[in-house]
């Protein structure tokens, strides 16, 4: 048993000095079968009846389903085009074939992201050009986008971190001067908004993710809209193999044999997940104010704990409510965050890491050469985000065990 003493500063929720975290010889705060795993979808018989449906038709493939999907979304977004793909990652990389970003191009990202953000630009055969995040938003620095635009710039890729859209005026009005196509990475910002403009809609194509994670799921799956419906024609098109005519456009009668105009990719979405995602759709601003309520009562439940809380920003401007990513005040523990992070998870809670920076990764260390010091922003968020589970499956009394673990981590862990 751990006889050291409980630290100064300690939490509101006052801590027993045996009341030791499971990873030093404690009780955890959940059981096994408790577990709270992070991003756990939350599906229910709604779901299981309209899989059941789609698979009892034999038709589960692309075909009438995702059309209603997209329908659906697009309606949600206020948008007149929509695009279901296979993943976002999917939707990021065909959004850059379709709008014509080439080998010889470079296109700006944040390094603060995930990195099927930048693997979209190699993909397509571009050069990435990082640019480090403000530390306080994780989104992307608009003070810094000029100073990286060369005149092989075509693109510009932003990401809305964690649901809290990017400062786009700004963005936007450097875009315009420079001529550049602006792809906004929504993964994490469906029910987003920026001054009253629904995000995706704000640069030239947004893209969106269902994987398991999301608000939205259908296993896997991504959306992309615009308002060009030129755009999203190309992306369609190149989405299906580059055949003008789908297999269920041909089983429906419309019309016999396909022609391949375009050396496209298998990229669409299926009517099986569009099945899993359909009946979520109307559930989106019921779950959206529940995870605004658990935001709110992990806020209260961790501002006496060594983390810098995350801020919801500009009261104009709507946050999905996506991630809740504190980060550790490394300075005033023992450990750094990956024994945390294991601290956590012997307490039966899942913690996820969002994220470790696209320029710290070892390909693109390789490939790039970018070094931490070019990014501190990112590099000083990379090393101490953590991720506390956020969903609408979850209740007040979900987070309140979430931290009361993480405050006799913490506590174990002061300096």
């Amino acid at each position: 048993m751990d006889s050291r003493p409980l630290k100064s500063g300690a939490p509101h929720f006052s801590l027993a000095q045996s009341d030791l975290p499971a990873i030093a010889g404690g009780s955890p705060v959940r059981s096994r079968q408790n577990r709270i795993v992070f991003g756990a979808p939350l599906i229910g018989e709604a779901e299981v009846a309209s899989v059941a449906e789609c698979i009892r038709s034999r038709w589960i493939g692309l075909g009438e389903l995702v059309g209603r999907f997209e329908q659906e979304f697009a309606a949600y977004k206020k948008t007149p085009y929509a695009a279901a793909v296979g993943s976002c990652s999917a939707a990021l990389h065909l959004v850059l074939a379709a709008l014509g970003i080439k080998a010889s191009d470079e296109v700006i990202a944040p390094s603060m992201t995930f990195c099927s953000t930048v693997h979209a630009i190699v993909h397509a055969g571009a050069t990435p050009v990082l640019v480090d995040c403000d530390r306080v938003t994780m989104n992307i620095d608009p003070a810094l986008i000029e100073s990286r635009i060369t005149p092989r710039t075509k693109g510009l890729m932003v990401v809305h971190m964690c649901g809290r859209s990017c400062e786009m005026d700004p963005i936007l009005e450097v875009a315009s001067r420079h001529d550049l196509e602006v792809v906004e990475d929504c993964a994490h910002a469906i029910e987003t908004t920026y001054r009253g403009r629904p995000a995706g809609l704000l640069g030239d194509a947004g893209c969106f993710s269902f994987y398991p994670t999301k608000s939205v799921t259908t296993g896997d799956g991504g959306m992309i809209i615009s308002r060009s419906k030129e755009l999203i024609e190309q992306v369609k098109l190149l989405s299906y193999n580059g055949v003008a005519t789908s297999a269920w456009t041909r089983f429906s009668g419309d019309v016999a044999g396909y022609q391949v105009i375009a050396a496209g990719f298998k990229y669409n979405m299926t009517d099986m997940e569009a099945a899993l995602g359909l009946p979520q759709l109307p559930l989106l601003e019921e779950r959206w104010a529940q995870r605004e309520q658990l935001w709110r009562a992990y806020d209260e439940g961790l501002k006496e704990l060594p983390v810098i809380l995350p801020e919801v920003g500009d009261t104009r401007n709507r946050h999905a409510y996506h991630l809740y990513p504190p980060l550790l005040r490394l300075e005033r523990l023992s450990v750094g965050r990956h024994q945390i992070v294991a601290a956590m998870e012997a307490e039966n809670i899942g913690v996820g890491i969002h994220y470790e920076p696209v320029h710290a990764q070892p390909f693109y260390r390789k490939h790039l050469g970018y070094r931490d010091a070019d990014f501190p922003n990112a590099t000083y968020i990379g090393e101490r985000t953590i991720s506390l589970p956020l969903s609408a499956g979850m209740t007040e009394d979900d987070v309140s065990e979430v931290c009361t673990a993480l405050a006799r981590v913490l506590h174990y862990y002061a300096t």
